[in-house]
């Protein structure tokens, strides 16, 4: 089968489409052909070699852990799906592939009205933006502070907070506040002065920080918690520990994974929730793919469609 590649560390001239052996269903695990594949800025981290502690990666390797596609063969003990269905979810594999192998926990039915590129971007965004969401217990009546809130897992935390009866201000490049206000969030500029401006945005104070962006925002974001690291979760700063603030990197699935899934998927059929497509490429593109999310400011998500030229 097709399946992008890497044999070494390094930048994305390191991927490169190759044929590598098809793989197949184990017990409690079903193969999917992949219609999309969701790009995410932990799969540039992992092929630079930048998150060797959290995640061992052994090479050669295939980037990626989301899809959306067809599935096509059963593992032993699978009754939740069969071939021909359509669904969402984390892989077990690389998703930059052809196919995939998930395990059924971690895998939900694609709802009519959700496309192919927007169901691929949802898995991750949706899981991570949830997981830190809960971590931070986040509840009604409180006010949270997002970084990178215009990216898919900061669109996502924006909404599923919103939801949950918070306040939520964002930070975003001008450029993206319009889009952050018809999430529900209060936007702000990142950069210089960043302090003031949340101060003018939430004078009621802050009550947790969730950083998305990775953009040197810890110090600040510990002075708008009053000078405390506590309710301050970064997922992708690596100067969290010299802050004390703490980081989730995730790994392993919930017992509820799949239920939330699908509860996600069937609000962004109907429109309830947004995780957007900036850009879709074809699986020969993925160097390119991730190289713009590398350098930054993608409104939501890019995503690779397998078989497009």
């Amino acid at each position: 089968m097709e399946a992008i590649v890497y044999e070494e560390f390094g930048g994305p001239e390191v991927l490169h489409l190759a044929q590598v052996e098809d793989v197949h269903a184990g017990p409690g695990q079903i193969r999917v052909e992949v219609r999309a594949a969701g790009v995410n800025p932990i799969d540039h981290k992992i092929r630079n070699g930048w998150m060797e502690a959290a995640f061992p990666t052994p090479l050669p390797a295939t980037p990626g852990s989301e899809f959306a596609g067809v599935v096509d063969e059963t593992g032993e003990g699978v009754t939740e799906f069969a071939v021909g269905d359509e669904v969402l979810g984390r892989s077990a594999t690389g998703a930059y592939a052809a196919y995939v192998l998930a395990d059924v926990g971690s895998v939900a039915p694609r709802p009519e009205g959700l496309g192919w590129a927007e169901a691929a971007a949802l898995p991750v965004a949706t899981a991570t933006a949830a997981r830190v969401l809960d971590e931070l217990a986040v509840s009604a009546g409180e006010t949270l502070l997002v970084h990178g809130a215009s990216g898919a897992v900061g669109s996502a935390a924006v909404q599923l907070a919103a939801a949950r009866g918070a306040t939520v201000v964002g930070t975003a490049s001008p450029a993206n506040h319009d889009y952050l206000r018809v999430l529900g969030a209060v936007p702000v500029a990142y950069g210089e002065g960043l302090v003031d401006r949340v101060r003018e945005a939430a004078p009621q104070g802050v009550d947790a920080v969730f950083d998305v962006a990775g953009r040197g925002a810890l110090a600040d974001s510990v002075e708008l918690r009053g000078g405390t690291a506590d309710r301050v979760t970064t997922i992708a700063d690596p100067d969290a520990a010299h802050y004390g603030v703490a980081f989730s990197a995730g790994g392993g699935s919930r017992p509820d994974e799949g239920r939330r899934l699908a509860e996600y998927a069937e609000a962004a059929a109907v429109g309830g929730l947004r995780v957007p497509v900036e850009r879709t490429f074809a699986l020969g593109e993925a160097a390119r793919a991730q190289e713009l999310s590398q350098a930054g400011h993608v409104r939501g998500k890019l995503v690779l469609v397998p078989g497009e030229h």
